[in-house]
């Protein structure tokens, strides 16, 4: 039986030797682990299902990029960093928080040198902020990581790309995270491949069909795409279908690369025993929408479509804040779950 260990930021279990989070709530089964040659992968990255390719050194040429490394090469230009007073970085829309004067943004970011990013994370007191580098790769960094960049198996990523139509590769994030470090659920509108190059993380994926299931923040809200849940304090009265919520989980190596499907929904956390984490990923635009629509809708297909009407509603209006209301209006009574198809209308022709 796996031991249970809590401090004051959480509760951890053992997974597969790494000290990870502790969730009860959640029913999760495993994510498949393939080589990245294995047959079975194209078809199952085309049925938009997350798989786990292992063997594949498709980023071998960066898995010498820890600190050492990175801050002698990186370049002396200033980076992104995100500092949070817990160990969760939600992401938010700063645009958006400004429209919102009541909104508290989860984390504060900031810009900073490698070097002082490096001394921050070695020298870190209990007492002080949490810091995530979080920054896009371009060519303003320093020859050899670009050299390493280059090296990248690009002609696998863009065969696959290729084959699964997607559109463009949008953007390469380097993330840089301390143990425990926390990028609570969500969900992305860009295929991902998600790549781990030093230390450890636990990825729990959700398939877009549980999208009642996780409360996303409004649209227009500057948490778009986030849970409204918080995992370590679930709230089943106010998030009753919470407690049906079901999904996949995977720990990710070095070497490892995870297909993260467009709409699903995945939370990640650097094990509290693997040290500093860093991870690169390949953000791919959607492919274009077919000519010929198939019913039923896929579960991808119809989270598209709540987030156009949230998007067309919310212009029509004239205020966002208006759309709840106005969908309250037209579901309850008229479309709720407890209304019986074959009963719909029945009083009115009767």
């Amino acid at each position: 039986m796996a031991s249970v260990v809590s401090d004051k930021r959480g509760t951890y279990v053992d997974l597969e030797g790494h000290k990870v989070r502790k969730y009860d709530f959640l029913q999760l089964s495993k994510i498949p682990r393939l080589e990245y040659d294995d047959p079975n992968v194209e078809s199952i990255i085309a049925n938009e299902e997350p798989v786990l390719l292992v063997n594949s050194n498709i980023i071998s040429s960066a898995l010498k990029w820890d600190l050492d490394y990175l801050k002698k090469n990186l370049g002396a230009g200033s980076f992104s960093v995100y500092s949070s007073k817990t160990c969760k970085f939600m992401y938010y829309d700063e645009k958006r928080a400004k429209q919102w004067p009541y909104f508290i943004p989860p984390t504060q970011r900031i810009h900073m040198k490698f070097e002082e990013f490096c001394s921050r994370v070695r020298n870190l007191k209990a007492s002080d902020s949490r810091v995530y580098l979080q920054q896009m790769l371009d060519d303003s960094v320093g020859k050899n990581i670009v050299k390493d960049f280059l090296e990248f198996k690009w002609q696998w990523l863009t065969e696959m790309q290729r084959k699964m139509n997607w559109g463009s590769l949008t953007s390469n994030l380097l993330l840089i995270g301390l143990p425990g470090n926390i990028t609570p659920v969500h969900y992305d509108e860009q295929q991902n491949f998600f790549g781990q190059l030093t230390g450890f993380k636990r990825v729990i994926l959700f398939h877009p069909d549980q999208f009642k299931c996780l409360y996303p923040f409004p649209l227009y809200h500057p948490c778009d795409r986030q849970s409204q849940v918080d995992f370590d304090n679930p709230d089943f009265k106010r998030f009753p279908k919470l407690k049906e919520l079901k999904g996949y989980e995977v720990i990710v190596g070095p070497g490892d690369v995870l297909y993260i499907p467009m709409y699903w929904w995945h939370h990640v956390e650097s094990t509290m025993n693997s040290g500093i984490t860093t991870s690169v990923n390949f953000w791919f635009k959607a492919g274009p929408t077919p000519s010929q629509i198939t019913h039923p809708l896929t579960a991808q297909q119809k989270v598209a479509v709540m987030r156009n009407i949230e998007r067309m509603l919310g212009e029509a209006l004239g205020d966002p804040h208006e759309v709840g209301p106005l969908l309250n209006c037209m579901v309850n009574g008229r479309y709720t779950e407890n209304n019986d198809e074959k009963d719909y209308g029945a009083d009115v022709l009767s």
